[in-house]
């Protein structure tokens, strides 16, 4: 088990000045990343230990961050696609 953080920008190395982009120009893809965020800073304070959640907790958690990540991508490469 890994406790390193799912960040969007280790997500998406390539694409830091895309997704800071559709930060400031979209506010749907400004709340999504929020979620993804705060979700993500849940399951890594779960896996660090610094928060205790059962293990079908944990598991809901990493399904939604996985599903906000599904909705992400898209737009993350649409505005990748769109700079080039």
């Amino acid at each position: 088990m890994s406790h390193t953080p799912h960040e969007l920008a280790a997500e998406f190395p390539q694409d830091a000045a895309a997704i800071h982009a559709l930060k400031t120009q979209d506010a749907h893809f400004a709340k999504l990343a929020d979620a993804y965020h705060d979700l993500n800073r849940e399951i890594h304070r779960i896996e660090s230990e610094i928060e205790a959640a059962s293990d079908e907790r944990t598991e809901m958690l990493k399904k939604k961050r996985l599903a906000l990540l599904d909705e992400i991508s898209p737009m993350i490469a649409k505005a990748r696609a769109a700079a080039v």
